[in-house]
């Protein structure tokens, strides 16, 4: 694959030793091991070769692979979420526990618990202490990969509904160029989103390091033009000029 492009793949993860699915985004493959979850949307996944969003072995196993191949491969541990740091495994009193903790009932061995705005994963409960394990859950694991590249997005378009869909969990995006300039209309639902102005912030940088586009601007339309009196107009659109403090 050549470094920058966007792609879909579906793939399969699994723990290599014990061969556990640990997630898939193949609906049937998901089926056939007993971890299907309803409501899901089962899709490909959408990523830029070499973007720095994947674990490491598969950035880089990613960056030789051909559109249309079916891979089967391993990743070691350091090159999946890390080795085991036994400093990362804290031993403290159950009281503290408790005295953070929300709902007591949620307290379980393997479950994670949040310490001080750390989240770990609950590895013992007695004699009045708690060990809490902050490293990452699959930390020390080595990792099976099965996956296939679907798709190499050439067009323009495609490749920035595909981002906005891919970072914000959001669909009915419209986009239209002006040359290089890049107009987004934005889907009711994400409007309401509390992260929304984040996600912009975030997509414009992302926009831009994947596709060559200058100006960005967000349009927001209104269906009721009551919900918001200050603008007249039923399109508001957030761009540079804007003076909404939401400047891209």
């Amino acid at each position: 694959m050549e470094e920058g492009a966007i792609v879909h793949i579906d793939y399969s993860l699994y723990n290599a030793e014990s061969g556990d699915l640990i997630e898939t985004n193949i609906e049937q493959i998901a089926k056939d091991n007993d971890s299907h979850q309803e409501g899901r949307t089962y899709s490909p996944l959408v990523s830029v070769v070499g973007g720095g969003t994947l674990i490491e072995g598969f950035e880089e196993h990613l960056l030789e692979a051909d559109s249309e191949t079916d891979y089967d491969f391993t990743i070691p541990a350091d090159k999946a979420y890390g080795e085991l740091n036994s400093d990362m495994i804290e031993v403290i009193s159950q009281d503290k526990v408790l005295q953070q903790v929300k709902d007591p009932n949620s307290l379980g061995l393997g479950a994670p618990i949040t310490i001080n705005g750390r989240t770990g994963t609950l590895r013992l409960w007695a004699a009045g202490r708690a060990r809490i394990d902050f490293n990452h859950p699959l930390a020390g694991v080595s990792l099976r990969y099965t996956y296939k590249v679907t798709k190499v997005i050439e067009d323009r378009d495609e490749k920035v509904m595909a981002l906005l869909e891919a970072n914000t969990g959001h669909k009915d995006f419209s986009v239209e160029f002006d040359g290089d300039d890049l107009g987004i209309t934005i889907p009711q639902a994400m409007m309401f989103d509390t992260n929304a102005a984040m996600m912009k912030f975030r997509l414009v940088t992302t926009l831009r390091d994947s596709i060559e586009v200058d100006k960005v601007s967000f349009i927001e339309v209104h269906e009721d033009r009551k919900a918001n009196p200050e603008h007249g107009d039923e399109g508001h659109v957030h761009d540079e000029n804007c003076n909404h403090d939401e400047e891209e």
